[in-house]
């Protein structure tokens, strides 16, 4: 997804929650339930109980956005599995739900790092 920010990070909250919130009650959920700032300019990703809508919360600096998108056949491959309640994503991993991809089947190369070529 191209969006206007680069966010500094992404955060996905597992539990599904009630789409009649909005900007103040999914700022709730960020603060009290997943124990972060709705301010940091991070994305909040959060799903609806049939897996086919998305709302994506951000701060940008001089106000809150809120992002929706509605899948009409398709169902989001939610991490249901993965441990803990709110889960780091990289922008690959975003990528990879926004396209129908199980995030939890896909794998990257790991990164290597060397101090020297000899």
């Amino acid at each position: 997804m191209k969006m206007f920010v680069e966010p500094p990070a992404i955060y996905l909250h597992k539990a599904p929650v009630d789409f009649r919130k909005s900007i103040n009650g999914l700022s709730a959920i960020v603060e009290s339930e997943m124990a972060l700032s709705p301010f940091s300019g991070a994305l909040f990703i959060f799903c609806n109980r049939q897996r086919d809508k998305l709302k994506v919360l951000y701060w940008d600096k001089t106000g809150f956005c809120l992002w929706y998108k509605r899948l009409e056949k398709a169902k989001f491959k939610w991490p249901r599995k993965m441990p803990g309640s709110t889960i780091t994503l990289t922008e690959q991993q975003w990528a990879w739900l926004l396209d129908g991809l199980d995030i939890t089947l896909m794998k990257g190369h790991q990164p290597l790092h060397f101090s020297s070529v000899t």
